[in-house]
């Protein structure tokens, strides 16, 4: 965050000198409002889950472990579900494995396959970050709650023309 606030939305501004420069400005604006946000979001998280240890990455792989039926995922489940690339997926589960928070184990069927198990001390570390960043509601502020569902349904569309998911099929 600044120090002090602007006196003016630099954003706005910006739209403004866009129109006159280069054209329509809307999707320069939003796009920069996002980034922006992003930084406030990421700033208030990183600093709500500090005091835990934990950066945002390893708080995900850790809520997602606990979410799991028997608290433990094939690495490969935790890369797809987490959306990150096989070697950042390693990365986190080394970190929070050095933390005691998981651990490595074996597939029960599958030998090639490396399970990560969250650990006791893990699922209290994750439910004490739990509090600390729904105490600030991760940093989400100016909205209502159906703001942040429009939100979020909003991003949703464009998460998914990327290819970042795809709907399910109905069911017959």
């Amino acid at each position: 965050m600044s120090p002090r606030p602007l006196p003016f939305d630099p954003i706005a501004r910006a739209a403004e000198l866009w129109a006159e420069r280069v054209g329509e400005p809307a999707t320069m604006a939003a796009v920069t409002s996002i980034m922006r946000v992003q930084q406030v979001l990421q700033s208030a998280v990183d600093t709500a889950l500090r005091p835990h240890g934990l950066t945002f990455a390893r708080y995900e792989a850790l809520v997602l472990l606990t979410f799991s039926k028997r608290g433990s995922l094939p690495m490969r489940v935790m890369g797809d579900r987490l959306q990150l690339h096989p070697t950042s997926v390693t990365n986190i589960v080394d970190r929070l494995e050095g933390d005691g928070l998981v651990k490595r184990t074996r597939h029960p069927t599958d030998r090639r396959t490396t399970l990560a198990e969250i650990t006791e001390l893990g699922r209290e570390r994750m439910a004490a970050a739990t509090a600390a960043v729904t105490a600030i509601d991760f940093g989400m502020r100016g909205l209502t709650g159906r703001q942040t569902g429009q939100l979020t349904e909003l991003l949703a569309k464009v998460r998914k023309a990327v290819g970042d998911f795809t709907d399910p099929e109905p069911e017959a």
